[in-house]
């Protein structure tokens, strides 16, 4: 519930600086309620802010100053503040930081106007050239969409005159439009697609939980083709009959073009979506219309979680294991953590959807905390692939080649019956070392501790850790020998190169996020494959993330025992749950599948639970190991990373913090380290971390927050705590 503050009454507002807490000011002529979006001075600068409640501070009423102004946007819920606020508290993020990303729309502080907008018009422009066809695309893309000049100018990257010569050209039509209006309504009684019994069932509880109008959160296990969208899409048909809002988040949303369609295939219109390919308008819209209860259903990327919903009844996290949904820059969270803290303060309910469902989720339903519902087979006529290891110890292999024989035989007989083949390598670029033969040199980026790896296509190499590009070099940086410079071990560019001297009749597909220039570009190219467009596809684990080819019954995995290695706590269930997802790309249709594994160790025990399909074992045993040594989910981890340009006073910082523990120690906590972080140096920055491990019951947070108060960043330091870490870099 929201209080209302009559006018002069003093009123605390939390802005998105940085500072501790809110400040009170006076509320303005009119009144307000609490969670009001407003702006309010700050020194001589206006900033946003939410009103927080009344007043408390002992700064005199006489000298307050009043809100500037109450911005045009519907009020924070209490369950959305409180949402902030614990967020804040679990991940040891400074509140102002969490309202920014609650508060993150372009253009909340304009008023209410009308704006020029650009659509599709109704007749085909009597000359066509490529930057109109550039447009239309864009056009045809978003049919429901309304850009305004700039933004359609900038996403077809043409310049204005061709945008308004397709106007004069009848081509697309120029309207007023009001800045923000609500989205067209969802059907939620219109029928989805005959559901088989199990489906039906799992449904039907579904519902249930959505019609109990109580927090609960099930686990939706099914195995990849099993149909669990349409499965949760009649708990979101059950929710938006009732009156609720709906989100589900998926972990790669700009290249989800079928999930989208199959929605408005479903309920009749487009839902709305909120990533980082939409317009900023579009962003500016849909935040509104969250707020008042004029967007149903939102799907989205893991920031979408921090939308200012009105009442929202259901939250479905797709790929839930994926580990994209865990923010590793700025505020770091875990989506699917926060969507279950999230529901549970909206009295609202949390599906997690996935084929290989990460440990923690699975031990929360082994333990009766999430309801837990199974699809064990595939839609249709489609059944499960076959899966078997090519022991490539027993393969003939040429210097310089990663297809084995038996792979490069299923693929050839694949191509013969017009069937496409799948080759997964986890590796984007050409080669991930370049090395010098003359002096022994890796070439490594100037601004981190990483090599940098060839872009053969785009004859560049390029660090994956900041991003920095240098021309491929004809001479060693460091010895000047020329001629002397290697590429070495295989990236997907280097596996298309053998691909085409081994299959030169095949139609090839290399999908890598970064040899498209937008989102837009490789959705088309997914479109295509689709479509059978290509016989043979080279994919990182882009291609693991939910995509369907008809035509697809072989997927070869070329380097089955490149994610087992290393110390990483999640090792085995990472490689286990890639290889599973990216053979699920075979056989979805009729034609039968199967899923070949180029391996070197075909006795590992994640090799051989792949193989074998005896998923509760695998998570069984995964889960009695990570219980023996009182790691997540059964213990509670931490991690520490501090990092500056000065290497000597990181560690001294570090080890300061090493040798004043008694806060930790208190509650039973380990300290391991300082120590360089495996990639010690990113972008100049010296990186020192330490890791905090203690039991599952420890209030850990409460601890960490008083063991780092005292210490005193040195200027260009800083300090970030990871808590529930999901990687170690």
């Amino acid at each position: 519930m929201n209080d209302f503050f009559p006018g002069g009454a003093r009123i605390a507002v939390l802005t998105t600086q940085p500072l501790p807490g809110p400040l009170d000011y006076l509320a303005p002529e009119g009144g307000l309620s609490t969670g009001a979006v407003v702006e309010v001075p700050l020194g001589p600068r206006r900033v946003a802010g939410v009103v927080w409640g009344r007043g408390e501070g002992d700064f005199p009423a006489s000298k307050l100053r009043p809100v500037s102004r109450v911005l045009e946007a519907a009020p924070l819920t209490e369950g959305m503040r409180d949402f902030l606020i614990r967020s804040a508290d679990y991940t040891l993020t400074p509140p102002y930081q969490m309202l920014r990303m609650a508060l993150r729309a372009p253009g909340l502080g304009d008023e209410p106007a009308m704006r020029r907008v650009y659509r599709l018009g109704h007749h085909e422009p009597s000359r066509m050239t490529p930057p109109r066809q550039q447009v239309l695309a864009v056009m045809e893309e978003f049919a429901e969409a309304a850009f305004t000049l700039g933004e359609l100018s900038e996403a077809a990257g043409v310049s204005t005159s061709v945008i308004k010569g397709l106007v004069k050209a009848g081509a697309l039509r120029e309207e007023e439009a009001p800045r923000d209006t609500p989205y067209p309504a969802l059907d939620a009684a219109r029928p989805g697609l005959d559901l088989t019994e199990d489906q039906a069932e799992a449904a039907a509880r579904l519902r249930e939980g959505v019609a109990s109008g109580t927090y609960g959160t099930t686990l939706l296990r099914g195995v990849t083709g099993s149909g669990k969208t349409e499965v949760y899409l009649e708990a979101v048909a059950e929710c938006l009959a009732r009156g609720r809002q709906a989100l589900v988040l998926l972990p790669e949303i700009a290249l989800t073009g079928a999930f989208l369609a199959r929605v408005e295939e479903r309920f009749g219109a487009k839902a709305a979506e909120w990533h980082s390919g939409i317009t900023m308008t579009e962003r500016r819209r849909l935040w509104k219309m969250v707020g008042e209860g004029g967007a149903e259903l939102v799907v989205g990327a893991r920031s979408a979680l921090f939308l200012p919903f009105r009442e929202l009844g259901l939250i479905v996290v797709d790929e839930e294991h994926d580990t994209s949904y865990k923010q590793e820059e700025g505020v770091l969270y875990n989506a699917r953590d926060m969507a279950v803290l999230r529901a549970s303060l909206s009295g609202g309910r949390v599906i997690l959807a996935s084929a290989t469902p990460s440990l923690e989720s699975w031990v929360n339903a082994e333990q009766g905390k999430y309801e837990r519902l199974d699809l064990t087979s595939r839609f249709g006529p489609a059944v499960m692939p076959k899966m078997r290891a090519i022991d490539m110890r027993a393969e003939p292999m040429s210097h310089g080649t990663w297809i084995s024989p038996s792979l490069a035989a299923a693929v050839e007989a694949r191509m013969e019956k017009g069937e496409q083949s799948l080759l997964f390598l986890n590796r984007r670029g050409y080669a991930p070392v370049t090395l010098c033969r003359a002096c022994g040199e890796q070439v490594a980026c100037r601004n981190c501790d990483a090599r940098m790896v060839e872009h053969r296509f785009l004859k560049r190499l390029m660090c994956h850790q900041c991003g920095e590009t240098i021309p491929v070099p004809t001479v060693c940086p460091s010895c000047e020998v020329e001629g002397k410079l290697a590429a070495l071990g295989p990236g997907v560019e280097r596996l298309a190169e053998e691909v085409t001297a081994r299959f030169p009749e095949a139609r090839l597909a290399v999908l890598s996020s970064d040899l498209f220039g937008s989102a837009r570009a490789l959705k088309a190219a997914i479109e295509e494959i689709a479509a059978g467009a290509a016989d043979i596809v080279i994919g990182t684990q882009l291609v693991a993330k939910g995509h369907n080819f008809p035509l697809l019954t072989l997927v070869g995995v070329i380097d089955s025992d490149l994610g087992l290695q290393g110390s990483d706590l999640r090792a085995a269930e990472k490689t286990f749950q890639l290889i599973r997802q990216v053979a699920g790309r075979a056989g979805r249709a009729e034609a039968p599948g199967e899923a070949l594994l180029q391996t070197f160790q075909p006795e590992h025990p994640v090799i051989r639970a792949i193989l074998s399909g005896e998923e509760e074992r695998f998570w069984a045993a995964e889960a009695a190991e990570r219980k023996a040594a009182g790691a997540p989910p059964f213990g509670r981890m931490a991690g520490l990373i501090l990092s500056s340009p000065d290497l000597q006073a990181t560690f001294d910082i570090g080890n300061l913090l090493a040798r004043n523990t008694e806060k930790l120690r208190a509650i039973g906590a380990e300290v391991y380290g300082p120590a360089p972080a495996p990639i010690a140096r990113v972008r100049g920055r010296h990186r020192v971390r330490l890791l905090v491990k203690a039991a599952k019951s420890a209030p850990l947070q409460q601890a960490l927050a008083e063991w780092v108060a005292p210490v005193k960043l040195p200027a260009n330091f800083r300090l970030a705590i990871d808590i529930d870490p999901q990687s170690f870099w």
